[in-house]
């Protein structure tokens, strides 16, 4: 089987934020879809590990800023390489306003944002569907959302090459380097937090 035929499958990226007891956080996700049209709804899964995910649960409420062709990796690096539970993402950050329900949304690199409230969660493992209704919506700009592939291609940094004879494992997602001959089953990127599974082995 092979795994990397998922990649074949087209989706867009979008940062997640929610707040609960004054603390705001947000990461990047890539599945958020319109489920219904009468009443609107959108769902959105997210990986436990984030502490984005757990302010969703508890709050309720999110907002999906909805990442543009215009995005650089700066906001993949912010939103996504490091965790709520260490960090404040917004401290000092510019790019972003609060919607009419009072959680932040990305004003730059964005083409859009949405801010839904959970109807419905679904246990799924490793990750939860929320399910929710969307109270507000506006459109931010015309550049066209950056899909996945886009991102591969066109916006995450080029991989570094290692030295010559060195096998090492690169992560598919995020380009992070664990360098050894072999990498281990459990193993998750520091950076991304993604499997081992999402490595690829590069030998020079």
């Amino acid at each position: 089987m092979d795994k990397k035929t998922m990649y074949k499958l087209t989706y867009g990226l979008f940062v997640l934020t929610s707040a609960h007891e004054g603390r705001d956080s947000g990461c990047i996700i890539n599945t958020a879809i319109q489920v219904t049209s009468e009443p609107n709804r959108i769902s959105i899964a997210v990986n436990k590990a984030n502490f984005t995910h757990d302010l969703v649960a508890r709050s309720g409420s999110f907002n999906v800023s909805i990442l543009s062709e215009a995005a650089d990796f700066e906001i993949f690096r912010h939103f996504g390489f490091q965790s709520g539970r260490d960090v404040d993402k917004f401290s000092g950050y510019q790019d972003c306003r609060r919607s009419s329900n009072g959680l932040y949304y990305i004003t730059a690199g964005t083409n859009g944002y949405i801010s839904a409230a959970v109807e419905q969660a679904v246990d799924l493992g490793s990750h939860t569907l929320f399910i929710a209704s969307v109270e507000d919506m506006e459109v931010l700009s015309a550049v066209p959302a950056a899909t996945y592939a886009y991102y591969q291609s066109s916006i995450k940094p080029r991989p570094q090459q290692s030295a010559a004879g060195k096998t090492v494992w690169r992560c598919t997602v995020c380009g992070y380097v664990y360098e050894g001959e072999e990498l281990p089953a459990d193993f998750v990127c520091p950076l991304c937090k993604h499997p081992a599974s999402d490595f690829e082995k590069v030998t020079q």
